[in-house]
């Protein structure tokens, strides 16, 4: 059976944000959403309503050659989906139900991990928020967050989504397009949006070009997509 050896963690000797690596980078096709082009170390980016985008957002970062990373009260996350948009799954810590207690949970893996997904269990403070940024920061740590997040240097959601392949009851899904919005404070204010595959047909994220749609192809139909995990 083959082995691997997974990467080490970060240790208390280790920068926690080496010269040059403010930015954590992102898939090709969502960088035009973010001011930067990638995500800030020690920031919180709220992402709202699909997981999918969570997904995507974290998968430039946290690929086979880049960070660790921590999906935090997520048990229903996809890690099928999310080995397709290219995540590590060698490099993913999973704490799947920290309860009340996912604050401390957040605030030990800032300083070992590059990338925390995360889904609070319940309304966040803004002084609790205002205190893991603190230790977000220290750590070089970026969090994404499956909801609202008390201030947040970004905010994205998918505002429309469509699944193709699917109809009349049978067939197989081929894809879904999306339309992604991003919008925050300063640089961010203004609205960016994105037209994008989440996924393909192969699974990937990426932008869509110009004119491309997989409904264009015979026996092939469109069906109304829920802003949910995938």
């Amino acid at each position: 059976m083959p082995t691997f050896e997974p990467a080490p963690l970060r240790s208390a000797g280790t920068p926690a944000t080496p010269a040059g690596r403010e930015l954590l980078p992102v898939l090709p096709a969502l960088a035009p959403l973010l001011p930067e082009g990638g995500l800030r170390r020690g920031a919180a980016v709220s992402v709202h309503g699909d997981t999918g985008l969570l997904l995507a957002l974290a998968a430039g970062a946290a690929g086979p050659e880049g960070e660790w990373a921590a999906a935090v009260g997520l048990p229903d996350l996809g890690l099928a989906a999310a080995a397709g948009y290219g995540l590590d799954l060698r490099r993913l810590l999973l704490v799947d139900d920290p309860g009340q207690h996912w604050a401390e949970v957040v605030s030990i893996l800032a300083g070992a991990v590059g990338l925390i997904m995360l889904r609070p269990d319940g309304p966040v403070p803004p002084q609790l928020a205002a205190r893991l940024a603190a230790v977000l920061r220290r750590g070089g740590c970026a969090l994404l967050v499956a909801g609202p997040w008390p201030g947040a240097a970004l905010r994205l959601r998918v505002s429309s989504a469509r699944w193709y392949g699917l109809g009349a009851g049978h067939g197989q899904l081929l894809g879904r397009q999306v339309e992604a919005t991003a919008e925050g404070r300063g640089a961010a204010a203004r609205p960016r949006t994105a037209q994008l595959w989440l996924p393909d047909e192969h699974g990937v994220a990426r932008a869509v070009e110009a004119g491309e749609s997989v409904a264009a192809a015979p026996g092939v139909v469109a069906v109304p997509g829920r802003l949910a995990a995938v």
